[in-house]
């Protein structure tokens, strides 16, 4: 007996549809992390005016480790593509 493939004979599954959507969902993600991120950081200095360097340097490294979530996740799902 041969076993039953849920696909078909011969059918190729396509990756390119979800790797898609996980772009999409991945930038979507990062870009409202990354407006989170800048409102939080507005309103500190906001309340605060004496620890606007401190925030800032903590926002732009948050910023880049959002970032680099970002483009890590599309180069894997561009190269299983």
């Amino acid at each position: 007996m041969e076993p039953v493939f849920a696909l078909g004979a011969g059918a190729a599954f396509d990756t390119s549809a979800a790797a898609a959507l996980g772009i999409g969902l991945t930038g979507l993600g990062a870009a409202l992390a990354q407006g989170r991120a800048v409102a939080a950081a507005l309103e500190g200095s906001t309340r605060n005016p004496g620890v606007l360097a401190g925030a800032r340097g903590l926002m732009i490294l948050g910023l880049g480790m959002i970032e680099s979530v970002l483009v890590l996740v599309a180069v894997f799902l561009m190269t299983k593509m």
